[in-house]
C-alpha cells in the first residue's frame, strides 16, 4: 500500500496545490466540493453531495460487513497568505493555513487506492466542511453527525498534519487528544467621565484591574494541579483618549480543558471572577457558551491504526501523541463512534511555519504517507485483519 501511495504522490501534490490556490471559508466550500466531486466521479466512486451544506460522503465496499469511516476537513481561514510559493492562494484574504487542503488531498488519495479493492463492508469517506468555525452552530463535524453521516459506523479515523513535527512521523495517542475549546466574551461596566475627576466616575479599568487577577488565579488555585486547563484573555478594548474614563471594558478569550467536570468548574469560576466588578459597584456581562468538546481516542481504534502505521513505516516513524490544547470538531464524530485521530508530521526544515499563520506550509512528501496509513487501516479492518493489526 505504501508503494502504491508513493506512486500517487504527483497526483496528491496536484490535488493539494489546486485546493491551496482556491481556499474557501467554512460553509462556503462550494468550488472545493465541486472539485472533490469531480475527482471522485473520475474514479467511479459513488458519493453524495450537499451533506452538512457543502460536505460530501463517498462510499466504497460491497456493503456485506461492518461500516467504518475516514474523515478530512476542507475549509480554510480568513488569513492573507505571505509565503512566496507558486501555489499561493488566489483568493485574497483567505488561506489554507492549517493543512485542510492536505487532508482533503490525502482522502482523495485513499479513494483512488481503494476504489478497486474488494472491501468486505462499507467505507465512508467524509469530506467535511467548516471545522475552523469553533461553534457548535457552524461546526461541519457536528452537522455531519446530525445529518446521519456516521449512522451505523463502528469505527472512524482521521488525521491532522503538523507543521512543527518531523515530516513523516505518525503520532497516535489514547484518550483525550485535543481539548474542549470554549470561547467567552465579556464587558465590565462602570461609569465614564473626565480623567481629572475619577471620583465622579466608576472607572471600569480599575474594576478590570481587580477582575483580571481573579481570572488568572482560576487555573492555579481552583483547578486540581493534575488536570490540564487553560484560560486566556485574548483581547481587551477600552477608551479612546488618555483624559477620558471610558464607560466599559470589553474582553474576548478562550477556555480549554479535557475533562467535563474541569470544564464546568472553569465556566463557574470565570463567572465568579467577573462578579467582582459587581462587588465593587460596577456591573458585568459574560457570555461563555460551550464550543467543541474534547476529542477522545478509543483505545481499540488508536491501537489499530498505530499497528498499521508501524507495519507500513517502521517503529521509529511512529510516536505516542500527547494531548494538545487545540480544539477539533472531529470530537463530535468521536462521540458517535469509537475513533482514532492521529498526527502526521509535516515540518519543512527548521524554519517555523506555525498553523494559522500567513507563512504556514507543509512538506508535501507526507501526503502519500497519510494516504497509505488511512487506506491500509480501512482495508485491514474491513477485510477482517483486526487481530493482525492489533484490533
Amino acid at each position: 500500500m505504501l508503494e502504491r501511495a508513493r506512486a500517487l504522490q504527483p497526483k496528491l501534490v496536484m490535488y493539494r496545490r489546486h485546493l491551496h490556490m482556491h481556499p474557501e471559508l467554512g460553509m462556503q466550500e462550494f468550488a472545493t466540493s465541486q472539485y472533490v466531486s469531480d475527482q471522485l466521479h473520475g474514479l467511479g466512486v459513488e458519493h453524495q453531495r450537499g451533506v452538512a451544506r457543502t460536505g460530501i460522503v463517498a462510499t466504497l465496499g460491497n456493503g456485506n460487513g461492518p461500516t467504518i469511516a475516514l474523515r478530512a476537513d476542507m475549509d480554510a481561514l480568513p488569513i492573507q497568505e505571505a509565503a512566496d510559493v507558486a501555489y499561493k492562494s488566489r483568493n485574497p484574504g483567505v488561506m489554507h493555513a492549517c493543512g485542510h487542503d492536505a487532508h482533503t488531498a490525502i482522502l482523495l488519495g485513499v479513494a483512488e487506492l481503494l476504489a478497486r479493492e474488494n472491501l468486505n463492508g462499507t467505507l465512508r469517506l467524509l469530506f467535511q466542511p467548516s471545522e475552523e468555525a469553533g461553534t457548535v452552530e457552524m461546526s461541519g463535524g457536528h452537522a455531519m453527525v446530525e445529518e446521519g453521516a456516521l449512522d451505523g459506523v463502528e469505527r472512524v479515523w482521521g488525521l491532522h498534519v503538523g507543521s512543527g513535527e518531523q515530516a513523516g512521523l505518525v503520532s497516535v495517542g489514547e484518550g483525550a487528544i485535543t481539548a474542549a475549546a470554549d470561547r467567552f466574551t465579556a464587558s465590565i461596566i462602570g461609569m465614564g467621565g473626565h480623567g481629572a475627576f475619577p471620583h465622579r466616575s466608576l472607572d471600569p479599568i480599575w474594576l478590570t484591574s481587580n477582575v483580571l487577577p481573579a481570572v488568572y488565579g482560576i487555573i492555579p488555585r481552583r483547578i486540581d494541579p493534575t488536570r490540564m486547563a487553560v484560560i486566556t484573555v485574548g483581547s481587551i478594548h477600552a477608551g479612546t483618549v488618555g483624559n477620558v474614563i471610558p464607560p466599559q471594558v470589553d474582553f474576548t478569550g478562550t477556555i480549554r480543558s479535557f475533562e467535563e467536570d474541569t470544564r464546568a468548574l472553569l465556566h463557574k469560576s470565570l463567572e465568579e471572577a467577573f462578579s467582582i466588578a459587581r462587588t465593587l459597584g460596577g456591573e458585568y456581562t459574560l457570555d461563555h457558551p460551550y464550543g467543541y468538546p474534547a476529542t477522545v481516542n478509543a483505545p481499540e481504534a488508536a491501537r489499530f491504526i498505530r499497528s498499521v502505521a508501524t507495519d507500513l513505516l517502521g517503529a521509529p516513524h511512529v510516536a505516542t501523541a500527547l494531548p494538545v490544547m487545540a480544539g477539533e470538531d472531529f470530537a463530535y464524530m468521536a462521540r458517535k463512534a469509537p475513533a482514532g485521530f492521529i498526527g502526521l508530521g509535516a515540518a519543512i526544515g527548521d524554519k517555523p511555519r506555525p498553523h494559522h499563520h500567513p507563512d504556514f506550509d507543509i512538506d508535501e512528501s507526507v501526503l502519500s504517507t497519510g494516504a497509505a496509513v488511512l487506506a491500509e487501516t480501512a482495508r485491514r479492518y474491513l477485510n477482517g485483519d483486526q487481530a493482525a493489526a492489533g484490533g
